[in-house]
């Protein structure tokens, strides 16, 4: 039964959350504690890292995509086995979908979850003024609560003592948990979509202990825990949206790639396939795998493919199975990276070009700078493999890639009418061949789960190649 729960909230992007996160996840973990992870955000890689080291799957939390009651309703089911919950942030604390109000912020989140907030403040080169840029951040919003602050990339005890004086004497009631002394040994390596994956990460044993006795020492863990203790459990029963029956009854097999070329999903959109009564295939294209002949479907998602598209490329078996699922009509959908490997070739920046499945009548070239982030809110314009013309789901862009041909439009419907979060601009995207749908928005299902159900039944109608498994 979940006893402790708080966010973990920073002033501003960078200043050392996730490092944070992980090791006072690690030090709970060491500590017997059931460690329920959650991020807030559309972040992948920041749940891979959380599940690495607690071992259980971390959820994305998140107030754009996602309902007030389902977030709270999946913040319930996912604590009933924990002792602890533990909250990533996102950005700085009040940071959203505007400027103009909380929508998308941790702060939303906490207050939604009726949690703690734990603030993460980058001391580094600060005295006296850490107290007034604490202030700040306690008065701006008098609905969050607070269970303390920590204060990173502190010089060392003498530093500390000075901080401790500025924020005892202008906030005597904001309890001060502790500081974490500047330390290269525990910083993340990060790429151009953020951290690396935790497929690829440094967090390993080593890095995990390391972070775990550095908490021990400098963190007080007792107090924190004080501070967070759960009373009462949130009034957050399962919605009817997270009360979903299996949409078939014999057996479905939907293959999932799971390696570094493919580690972006939401955990909520494979476990929606499997409360509709699909099962889940992982394969793993990087290290030699083939789609299974007796899989329904392909769920393919996102992670690095340019930065494994030569290993890639030499699979052959991989791409001619997709072929094979495409040619016997079976559903394949594919998000980002998964868009990528779809296509002819992945053109990376020094100019290579490798090779891909050619299921889709175009090619992808990498770009040194983002090409698109944020929020999207996505309209079918015609029936697909998710769901019927008309419905509407919420997802998120971020990528470095672009589709690099132009003569493909007489080829392939685009089937989705995006509209971004922060403008009315309208756009069309969604590539749509066939049973093929291919799109660079990573979809959440959470926020219409009537996809994962649709997804199911397109892949039951589909059947099975003959031979293959009943």
């Amino acid at each position: 039964m979940l006893k402790h729960a708080f966010v973990i909230a920073g002033t501003h992007s960078g200043v050392g959350k996730t490092t944070l996160t992980l090791a006072l996840m690690a030090h709970l973990y060491e500590r017997g504690f059931r460690v329920q992870p959650f991020k807030v955000g559309p972040d992948f890689i920041d749940p891979g890292l959380h599940s690495l080291v607690t071992g259980r799957a971390s959820r994305n939390l998140d107030g754009w995509m996602l309902s007030r009651d389902y977030n709270r309703s999946l913040f319930y089911l996912n604590t009933l086995d924990a002792d602890v919950a533990v909250v990533e942030g996102v950005m700085g604390l009040y940071d959203g979908h505007s400027g103009r109000g909380e929508a998308g912020s941790t702060a939303e989140m906490a207050k939604w979850l009726n949690l703690p907030v734990v603030l993460v403040v980058d001391a580094r080169s600060m005295a006296r003024s850490v107290a007034a840029l604490v202030s700040g951040y306690l008065n701006f919003d008098p609905d969050v609560r607070w269970a303390g602050c920590i204060l990173n990339r502190v010089a060392g005890d003498r530093h500390f003592r000075y901080l401790r004086e500025a924020l005892e004497t202008a906030l005597p009631n904001l309890p001060i948990l502790g500081w974490i002394p500047y330390r290269e040994a525990l910083c993340l390596p990060e790429r151009h979509l953020g951290l690396v994956t935790a497929q690829e990460s440094p967090v390993d044993e080593g890095w995990i202990k390391r972070a775990s006795e550095l908490v021990s020492r400098h963190i007080d863990l007792d107090l924190l825990l004080e501070k967070s203790r759960v009373e009462v459990l949130p009034d957050s029963r399962p919605s009817c949206s997270c009360q979903l029956e299996a949409a078939v009854d014999g057996p479905v097999r939907i293959a999932v790639p799971m390696d570094p070329a493919f580690c972006f999903y939401y955990q909520d959109n494979l476990d929606l396939l499997k409360r509709f009564g699909a099962e889940i295939v992982f394969i793993k294209p990087l290290y030699g795998d083939v789609i299974p002949d007796d899989v329904d479907a392909v769920y393919m998602g996102g992670g690095y493919p340019e930065l494994h598209a030569d290993k890639l490329s030499g699979n052959t078996g991989f791409f001619n199975s997709l072929k094979g699922c495409v040619e016997r009509g079976a559903p394949v959908y594919a998000e980002c990276g998964g868009l990528m490997v779809l296509s002819r070739f992945i053109r990376r920046l020094d100019g290579t070009l490798w090779p891909m499945a050619g299921i889709l009548p175009f090619g992808v070239r990498m770009l040194p700078r983002r090409r698109a982030l944020g929020y999207v809110e996505v309209k079918f314009l015609s029936d697909c493999i998710l769901g019927p013309r008309g419905s509407v789901v919420r997802g998120h862009e971020f990528h470095y890639s672009e589709i690099c041909d132009d003569n493909f439009s007489g080829q392939v419907n685009r089937v989705y009418e995006i509209t971004l979060s922060r403008s009315e601009d309208n756009s069309r995207e969604g590539y749509s061949l066939g049973t093929v749908l291919a799109s660079y928005v990573h979809l959440h299902w959470g926020s219409n789960p009537l996809m994962a159900k649709y997804f199911v039944e397109s892949a039951k109608k589909a059947g099975k190649p003959k031979g293959s498994k009943p």
